[in-house]
């Protein structure tokens, strides 16, 4: 029962679409018109408002985490992995917008900085470098859940690390269209405010 708990918790503490809220409040309008569609950091950065992409990064964050780690403090460990990953659904699948959500790398980050920091450090420090050096957002986001796994099983447990393979997995289903574009050559740089 504890880990049903954890799952509904962990769905609807990421269903919450910040990006799209963010923006509603501030006057831009629906987020979904412009640039990629996504609800996500990466395209309220399209707006051209900087601080809300960085709110939104860090509640869709932050909704990862807090489903981590109050599962986790009340049912243990094996609740706040699923409640994180239940998170992450909830985010790319959230009921109220007909289950058309995000692509989850910033509650995916949430999630594997609570329920390993380590983990959820190195896919940070990940992200930001090659971020830095190619500025694009999927590529750096598809390194960091790359990697997430095989850091999992050095400095976290087996569970850890088929929870962060899933979601790896996830992560890549989701950045299907940006992996034809990244092959294509026409993926959009950071800061970019519309898609090829």
């Amino acid at each position: 029962m504890s880990e049903v708990i954890a799952a509904v918790l962990g769905y609807l503490l990421g269903s919450v679409p910040f990006g799209l809220v963010l923006t509603k409040l501030a006057g831009l309008g629906d987020i979904r018109a412009i640039g990629s569609g996504n609800i996500g950091a990466t395209n309220v950065l399209r707006s051209g408002r900087k601080d809300l992409a960085a709110a939104t990064l860090i509640l869709d964050g932050g909704k990862g985490a807090l489903a981590a780690f109050v599962a986790a403090w009340i049912g243990g460990p094996e609740a706040g992995l699923i409640a994180g990953f239940a998170a992450v659904l909830g985010h790319n699948f959230p009921v109220w917008l007909k289950f058309k959500g995000g692509k989850g790398v910033a509650t995916t980050l949430g999630v594997l900085l609570v329920t390993a920091w380590p983990v959820g450090i190195g896919a940070i420090l990940t992200w930001l470098a090659v971020a830095a050096v190619f500025r694009i957002s999927s590529l750096a986001a598809l390194a960091a859940l790359a990697l997430a796994p095989l850091t999992a099983l050095v400095f976290a447990t087996p569970a850890h690390a088929a929870m962060a393979a899933g979601l790896a997995v996830l992560g890549f289903i989701r950045h299907e269209t940006n992996i034809r574009r990244l092959i294509a050559g026409t993926e959009p740089h950071i800061g970019k405010k519309k898609t090829a």
